[in-house]
């Protein structure tokens, strides 16, 4: 039986003995806390040293190397250094590995756990392995190094400034290596804790050791935060509890049911190899770690764990008038010359963060956050300058909302038609984006199908088509292809408009395709057929320009308007009361008690279809690009569909350009449809 001594500079109210079996090997372990005396752990390693087969040595700080610079504490050298007779580790070596394991495993387990989170190093110069690992998820990462070795009140922002501090400490090491890894000026205490909280508070992730983080972090700066640490300690653990903290990522596995020190781990894989800790290298020892099926133990102090999401979705002005109710401009002052100078201004207007979202809760115990996020570009202005004026306004929000932490972002109304319809943003951005297509189509049909169902005009019989004529104008855009698509499997005939007959017969075979027995008719001349339409979606990009002409649609008609701006205005809607006209289909997203989020003038709970594929992605945890271009996919049609009903998403109520319609509102619109049908004749 082989024994290991571990002499640690932690408490020694945590002090263990026990044998146990590792790699067929016996062993016995002892742990010696000297709480913090360096003078007594140096005198009980040279005492012990004869006593034992293996000394570790723990809560010292590890030497490491960042890029082509290695650095040795001296506090640790002089430790090691007394033990001659006996291998001797810190640990330092197993820690590394079984950090990049850990990172690598939780965001496996996790669902890209780690994509795109503000990650905060204590020290990343001490953790390079891991700072190197976490960078293949995120870029938002900063370092203390400056701020808690010097004092300097700067946190670096990036590994190469990194990598460029770690050059100056190693030139100062070779000068003075005595100091170079103490302060190089008198630490302001308050100064340093007010840098490090701050930095704390803001990160979503936090990479230090238990003492560390409990040094400069608070409840204020810890609550909710995730810890990536190494041996946590029943003491430590009680204080992380009260902190609220959301998980603990102990790097040190639990595999003897009790809280072990790196050291002692790496000692006992030395014991039990026989093999010199110079000639075990490191390829060696994660082969070790992988064929025992190591995984770092993960630790809910409050005992719950809140999976958050984060989003982002970009919103701009539909109109000038929305800028004016935004801006609180009293209508005496905003004259069409006043209104017509601030929209051009406006339009050049850096993003901003309209308001941030909260309280967002799947079924499934995911949750998700964001931010809208508006450019200042009207529909019209828009169009008033080329693609890449939009372009450039969209990239500089994806960029906010990455380093907001944001993890998917959504382009909202206009902003997903202009150009190539989010093609080149998602190439540029440097996180995945969405237009929201697949369920803005999902989300209308929906609606249209409700909206049929509650006006009963129309007798459907179980197991066959609706005997019902459905009409989508803009057939051949993004949600308009898919609206058809749909249509086609539910309804006797489909008509296809749109400006190119070789555009929609091309779409029509495509749809005969899936669809054998579909009636399908293609038409660029759609007013003609407008009086015999049941059911109408418009779906074009015409900006505010005339599409229909709403006095030829039949009495009892269901018009689904998915376009922005509306194909159809609150002055031509208000000429029909015979016809039920909805704003596409809205979402009510599941919520934990209540959704936290400035008005969108929507009622509570409820978001734009294309805003709710952005919120099913994040709790998914799909952070990829889902739909962009003017071909939306079936398949991804069908896809957010049913992600959307294991989230929790649920059909509004069908809302007009008045708001949400009640029974009472769909029951008289139907009344009126009934009495006008006897005498109607197309307008």
């Amino acid at each position: 039986m082989k024994k290991i001594i571990s002499i640690s500079l932690g408490p020694s109210s945590q002090d263990y003995e026990f044998t146990t079996k590792f790699l067929d090997e016996e062993f016995t372990v002892q742990r010696i806390g000297t709480d913090g005396n360096e003078t007594e752990a140096w005198e009980q390693l040279q005492r012990l040293q004869s006593k034992c087969d293996i000394m570790g040595v723990g809560m010292v700080n590890d030497n490491y190397a960042v890029g082509d610079y290695r650095f040795e504490h001296p506090e640790t050298q002089r430790l090691t250094h007394v033990v001659t007779r006996v291998p001797v580790t810190t640990g330092a070596r197993i820690r590394r590995i079984l950090q990049c394991a850990a990172v690598r495993y939780v965001q496996k387990e996790l669902n890209h756990y780690f994509n795109n989170n503000k990650v905060l190093f204590l020290s990343g110069m001490e953790n390079y392995e891991m700072v190197m690992a976490m960078s293949e998820y995120t870029e938002n990462i900063r370092f203390a190094d400056p701020v808690i070795q010097t004092g300097v009140p700067k946190m670096l922002n990036s590994i190469t400034a990194l990598e460029m501090y770690a050059m100056g400490k190693h030139n100062l090491n070779r000068l003075n290596p005595m100091k170079s890894m103490t302060p190089d000026v008198p630490k302001i205490s308050k100064l340093v804790t007010s840098q490090v909280r701050s930095a704390m508070k803001e990160a979503h992730v936090i990479v230090g050791t238990c003492s560390e983080i409990l040094r400069y972090g608070n409840k204020e700066c810890l609550e909710g935060k995730t810890l990536i640490t190494s041996t946590v300690l029943d003491s430590f653990l009680e204080q992380f509890k009260a902190a609220e903290v959301n998980m603990i990522v102990d790097v040190t596995p639990d595999i003897f049911h009790r809280a072990i020190g790196v050291n002692v781990l790496e000692a006992m894989i030395l014991g039990a190899t026989g093999v010199d800790p110079e000639d075990l290298s490191n390829e060696d020892m994660s082969e070790i770690i992988k064929e025992l099926n190591i995984h770092p133990n993960l630790i809910h102090p409050t005992g719950k764990f809140r999976d958050i999401r984060r989003f982002a979705f970009v919103i701009h002005p539909l109109s000038a008038e929305y800028i004016r109710n935004v801006s609180h401009i009293p209508k005496k002052l905003a004259g069409p010359a006043v209104m017509k100078a601030l929209e051009k201004t406006v339009a050049y207007s850096p993003p901003f963060v309209y308001t941030e979202v909260k309280g967002i809760k799947s079924p499934t115990g995911a949750e998700a956050e964001g931010w809208l996020i508006t450019v200042g570009g009207t529909p019209k202005e828009m169009l008033a300058h080329s693609p890449e004026f939009t372009y450039k306004r969209l990239l500089a929000a994806a960029k906010m909302a990455e380093k907001m932490g944001a993890q998917i972002m959504g382009l909202g109304a206009f902003t997903k038609v202009v150009g190539d319809a989010g093609v080149t943003v998602a190439k540029r951005a440097s996180i995945p984006v969405t237009t929201g297509n697949s369920y803005s189509a999902s989300g209308a049909l929906w609606a249209a199908a409700d909206a049929m169902r509650r006006m009963k005009m129309v007798k459907a019989t179980k197991g066959k088509k609706i005997p019902a004529k459905t009409m989508v104008i803009g057939a051949t855009g993004a949600i308009g292809s898919v609206s058809a698509r749909l249509l086609a499997m539910a309804f006797e005939e489909v008509y296809l408009a749109g400006r190119n007959m070789k555009t929609l017969e091309k779409l029509k075979a495509s749809m005969l395709k899936d669809t054998p027995d579909a009636k399908i008719v293609c038409t660029i001349d759609y007013d003609n057929y407008l009086h015999d339409m049941d059911m109408i979606v418009t779906s074009t990009s015409g900006a505010g320009k005339k599409i229909l002409d709403i006095m030829r649609v039949k009495p009892g008609c269901v018009i689904t308007d998915v376009a922005r701006p509306l194909d159809l205005p609150p002055e031509e809607v208000a000429k029909r009361p015979d016809v039920l006209v909805i704003e596409s289909g809205e979402i009510e997203l599941p919520v934990d008690g209540k959704l936290h989020m400035r008005d969108i003038k929507l009622p509570p709970n409820v978001v734009f279809a294309c805003m709710a594929e952005t919120i099913v992605l994040a709790l998914e945890g799909r952070f990829e690009v889902f739909t962009i271009g003017r071909n939306t996919e079936w398949e991804k049609v069908k896809e957010i569909y049913k992600m959307g009903l294991k989230h929790g998403m649920k059909l509004a109520a069908i809302s007009g350009v008045n708001g949400a319609y009640t029974d009472e509102d769909i029951e008289r619109v139907r009344t009126l449809a009934l009495e006008n049908r006897k005498n109607w004749k197309p307008g």
